[in-house]
């Protein structure tokens, strides 16, 4: 009889631990790099040059580097930062939920999204821009009235297209902006739509070299934000701090240069944090 009760207290002790684990306690941020603990940050997978999945499972961008210098200084190692894939349209919910600690995924700050997280930042300013095939005749806003507009679930940038410029563009959305380059080359679509930083990525890439063009126009100002569980202070003040920190010491700069400059990406200076650009 003694042996079964030191059982069930045993078996009690590893339900509590197993339970503290399941509800997210690998997200501590306390800022300890030690006793193998972990942190989820949310990024994309498929936008070369900002958050890519390459083949052979490793990270690469310049939301990936921003996110490792983050977690840096709240106290991880890069071998205990697990990154998770957060779509345009979950990455609220994903925050909510509690299933990552931060996002930095070509995150737009705007009123909406502010009702449902906080944003740290902004630490990029992007532009919407259009991508279409060398030769088109697509030259400006107006000219996707009637024509096929790609851009992804979730995404705020075909919005703008449809409310404010072009609002007989027939748009279609996908789950990831992979599928509509795919759309583009095979001419399923005739634009696609989104942040100028991303678009550039993909012109760049060896297999659409020479395929695609930047329209070259600015429909919007991107504000990139790190979003954070609404409420969560504590988080917000470390990442703006680490930010400020990585303009401050040149990582920024160089880290943009790294990842933006062989597709001769224009890019802004690195904005001040807490000041949207409208």
């Amino acid at each position: 009889m003694k042996l079964r009760k030191v059982t069930a207290a045993s078996a009690a002790v590893l339900a509590l631990a197993v339970a503290a684990t399941a509800c997210g306690s690998s997200n501590n941020d306390s800022g300890s790099s030690g006793g193998g603990k972990k942190i989820k940050v949310g990024i994309k997978y498929d936008q070369p040059g900002i958050g890519l999945k390459e083949p052979n499972g490793t990270f690469a961008g310049f939301d990936v580097d921003v996110a490792t210098y983050v977690a840096g200084k709240l106290g991880y190692k890069p071998s205990q930062i697990e990154f998770v894939e957060t779509k345009s349209a979950d990455r609220e919910n994903a925050l909510a939920r509690g299933d990552v600690k931060f996002i930095v995924a070509s995150y737009s700050i705007n009123d909406e999204r502010k009702q449902k997280v906080d944003f740290a930042g902004p630490y990029f300013l992007a532009h919407q821009d259009l991508l279409v095939k060398t030769g088109s005749n697509i030259t400006k806003g107006t000219d996707l009235n009637g024509k096929r507009l790609c851009s992804v679930t979730g995404s705020t940038s075909a919005q703008n297209v449809q409310k404010t410029i072009a609002p007989k563009a027939q748009l279609k959305e996908y789950s990831g902006y992979s599928e509509c380059i795919a759309g583009l080359q095979s001419g399923a679509v005739d634009a696609v739509t989104t942040d100028d930083s991303i678009l550039a990525g993909y012109a760049a890439q060896d297999k659409y070299k020479g395929q695609f063009k930047l329209a070259g126009l600015k429909l919007s100002n991107e504000n990139y934000g790190i979003g954070v569980k609404k409420g969560d202070t504590a988080t917000l003040d470390k990442i703006n701090k680490a930010l400020e920190t990585m303009v401050s010491d040149g990582t920024w700069k160089t880290d943009v240069e790294k990842n933006f400059g062989p597709s001769n990406y224009k890019y802004e200076p690195a904005p001040k944090i807490g000041q949207i650009v409208q």
